[in-house]
């Protein structure tokens, strides 16, 4: 392994960061000329933008007319605490973890929350847990797809249609990407920063007329954060799914944010960008296929992230080491990979496995992933070699 050539060919973008992620391919600062700046986001002008947006995104989506979206602040996070904490506690609740997020979730629900009626069900990175035994007469609380395990629940067939709880789902890594059943979600949420490729800070709430009505026939126990607020006198603030923002929104993010929602039309909408982030993927797991030296994390195909793919080094001189040291080995080849300008930002995340996790989502070129493989192989025979040598 130690001969293996430097490849000659390197990919056109080496971003494969799993958020912020790679900009629509074509993307220059130059779209971002027709910003609404320097003027008040409550202007006519400005709300116009911003309900373009929320529209724009609803018809990508393909959302039931009866459902609502709204841009809230604070990223996918703070869309999803937004939910949990104007929602829950009016029954028992069943909280799936299966990667870091989902675990933050249990945490936030146990610890900030308080709540007591509580069952979690977790599972070890690369696996789900047992979607049989999830109480629907519960609210359930869950990722839809795991961004730090490459992890995915496979559908929505699990989830009953006549459920008394609500579904909250975390969306952020499958929003754009993967099919997603709205008929058996009640909240979702995602950032502009993953799928499409957009920028940060901002997130976006999606709620069912059972969440909606949720909202109007109970109230939470505890003092709730003005940013968290959904409701004005036991009724639903419709404005914030309007384009009426509970902060000031970055109007040069709105600009970003409508420029690849118009790029993703122009590709041919979801199917075009589900198509896109398959393909990619696909690209890693027939490398890995014909690798002896790595490993899907999730280890069931039908539950494989197709946007974040996560890797595990499975070499026998690897997996013997201790773990700080597996960590150590798997930084290397992503340090590597930076200072050839061939990958950014592919390190494992840092409460996963130690490994490695590339980005395949939708504005990701399939090209640009083709062309990597050979480098990860000259990568790992580079650094493996310089451990034997070590030894």
């Amino acid at each position: 392994m130690t001969d293996h050539a430097k490849p000659a060919a390197k990919p056109a973008r080496p971003h494969f960061s799993s958020g912020p992620c790679a900009k629509r391919p074509g993307w220059s600062p130059e779209v971002l000329s027709n910003a609404f700046l320097g003027r008040s986001h409550r202007a006519k002008e400005g709300k116009a933008r911003l309900k373009l947006a929320i529209d724009k995104t609803r018809q990508l989506l393909e959302l039931p007319e009866d459902y609502v979206c709204g841009i809230v602040p604070g990223s996918d996070t703070g869309a999803f605490e937004m939910a949990m904490w104007s929602l829950l506690g009016e029954r028992g609740v069943d909280a799936l973890a299966w990667e870091s997020f989902g675990k933050g979730w249990v945490t936030d629900i146990l610890k900030q929350l308080k709540l007591t009626d509580v069952r979690v069900h977790e599972a070890d990175y690369g696996f789900l847990p047992d979607l049989g035994k999830v109480d629907f007469d519960r609210d359930v609380v869950f990722t839809w797809n795991g961004t730090t395990s490459g992890v995915r629940v496979p559908d929505g067939s699990w989830i009953p249609a006549d459920r008394k709880g609500l579904t909250l789902v975390d969306a952020t890594s499958a929003a754009f990407a993967q099919e997603i059943d709205w008929s058996k979600v009640d909240v979702a949420t995602f950032s502009w920063q993953k799928v499409l490729g957009g920028e940060a800070a901002h997130g976006m709430l999606i709620l069912s007329p059972r969440a909606l009505k949720r909202l109007e026939t109970y109230s939470p126990p505890w003092p709730m954060p003005k940013v968290f607020r959904l409701t004005k006198g036991g009724k639903v603030i419709t404005g914030i799914f309007e384009g009426e923002t509970i902060n000031t929104p970055s109007m040069l993010c709105v600009e970003d944010y409508l420029d690849t929602l118009g790029w993703a039309e122009s590709i041919g909408g979801m199917k075009a960008l589900q198509a896109r982030a398959d393909a990619n993927a696909q690209v890693i797991f027939d490398w890995i296929e014909r690798t002896p030296w790595i490993a899907n994390l999730a280890r069931d195909p039908a539950t494989r992230s197709n946007t974040s793919v996560c890797l595990s080094i499975v070499d026998p001189a690897v997996t013997q080491l201790p773990v700080a040291e597996q960590w150590a080995f798997a930084k290397q080849i992503a340090a590597l990979l930076d200072k050839e300008g061939v990958a950014y930002d592919i390190a494992a995340y840092r409460d996963a496995p130690p490994g490695l996790r590339i980005w395949t989502g939708s504005t990701v070129e399939k090209s640009d992933l083709e062309a990597l493989m050979p480098w990860l192989d000259w990568a790992f025979a580079t650094v493996r070699a310089s451990l034997s040598k070590a030894a």
